[in-house]
């Protein structure tokens, strides 16, 4: 993530909401100063270039009253020429500050609404929302490059997920499926490999949706991570013909409804035992005898444990030190849930092109920081043996 955008996130989360536009304003100018004294000198700040034409010497401040309030500037100064901000000149870069603060605001969950007050703020005549969307779709290239470029080499793991947002169809507000694809490829770097969206998260929509992720070059799955629901697992089949991980952490919320009040701390910590077995034969023993153990006071729970063994356990067979990430979709929950906090500033969205115009930016965003990371998410040794091995199986029960 740049600064920049790091810098505007903190803004929308911390700020106060009679402060948010005041704040907003100056980091606009802020931003927009940076980029024309760049221009200027040829050169980033603190960056050696041969081709530099001029160097910084320091700021000036100065005040700026908008109708938002007064904002406080620091104009930079250079030490041959001058620099005089575009935007406190008459009509001159104006827009494109608009425009820049717009979209980045759209992006980081402001609402279409607030665009209205923070344009008249910097001194423009308003805008509406239609106006907004129109804006907003200079974003929509770049999304689509990113949700449907090639994928290449292979992925060992994959998680999927869908979230549900709100949208306008026909005269009539719905909830629509939020699908999300995350991976790992072999040098273990994580990557967001795709989005979709649907009615429902019924067997044909995933079908689809990993058929699509196949046609864009996705090979190599040893390991498709997912909560338990039944058309993920049929079109895993179906499309990826590879090992199901069953969510241990929705499994365990299951099991325990099985379970009296007064009884699931037991109850989770008797579970908890297969799991902390160190490798596949153990955890299968151990989950058998727990399962026995449960079949005379909770029948029903017992008969999940047998139904679900081989899906909770598929983890176990693949390398010790990438169980804790394999075990549970947390990866792409925690993904969801940026997604959540974003949109629950939109509320109803408009058509789902809106949907994916945000959700896809988002996940633009979260790929670009992960990429930027020094650690990858897995070692190359670890990993080595996951994807030269042409098929990986679960022992024979």
């Amino acid at each position: 993530m740049t600064k920049s955008m790091m810098d505007l996130r903190a803004l929308v989360e911390q700020s106060a909401d009679a402060d948010i536009l005041r704040e907003m304003i100056g980091f606009a100018a802020e931003r927009l100063m940076e980029l024309e004294v760049c221009a200027a000198t040829g050169a980033a700040y603190g960056e050696k270039s041969a081709d530099r034409l001029a160097q910084r010497n320091g700021y000036r401040d100065r005040d700026w009253q908008t109708r938002a309030g007064n904002v406080e500037l620091r104009i930079p100064k250079l030490r041959t020429g001058s620099y005089f901000p575009s935007f406190l000149e008459p009509r001159r870069a104006v827009e494109k500050a608009l425009v820049a603060v717009i979209q980045e605001a759209y992006v980081h969950g402001v609402s279409t609404r607030s665009m209205d007050d923070l344009v008249q703020a910097m001194g423009g005549t308003g805008v509406s929302r239609s106006q907004v969307s129109r804006l907003c779709e200079d974003i929509d290239e770049r999304v689509d490059a990113f949700l449907t470029r090639p994928i290449e080499g292979e992925w060992g793991y994959l998680w999927i997920d869908a979230t549900y947002l709100k949208v306008r169809q026909a005269g009539r507000i719905v909830s629509v499926a939020v699908t999300i694809a995350v991976g790992v490829n072999r040098d273990g770097r994580r990557e967001v490999l795709g989005m979709a969206i649907g009615p429902s998260e019924a067997e044909p929509f995933w079908t689809d949706f990993l058929r699509s992720l196949v046609r864009r070059g996705l090979t190599g799955v040893k390991l498709v991570i997912s909560d338990a629901h039944e058309g993920i697992k049929a079109a895993v089949a179906r499309v990826l013909g590879t090992t199901w991980q069953r969510c241990r952490v929705h499994f365990q919320r299951n099991a325990l409804a099985h379970a009296g009040k007064n009884s699931r701390r037991v109850v989770a910590a008797f579970i908890a035992t297969a799991f902390a077995q160190n490798d596949h034969p153990s955890a299968k023993k151990q989950w058998r005898h727990v399962a026995d153990q449960m079949r005379g006071k909770l029948p029903k729970l017992a008969t999940l444990m047998d139904d679900a063994e081989q899906d909770v356990l598929a983890y176990m067979t693949f390398p010790q030190q990438h169980r804790a990430k394999l075990h549970s979709t947390n990866p792409i929950e925690r993904l969801n849930g940026e997604i959540k906090r974003r949109t629950d500033v939109v509320g109803i969205f408009p058509n789902e092109k809106a949907i994916t115009r945000l959700v896809g930016a988002i996940l633009m965003e979260q790929n670009e920081e992960w990429a930027v990371q020094r650690s990858r998410y897995m070692t190359l040794e670890t990993l080595a043996p996951v994807c030269d091995d042409p098929i990986i199986s679960l022992p024979a029960a």
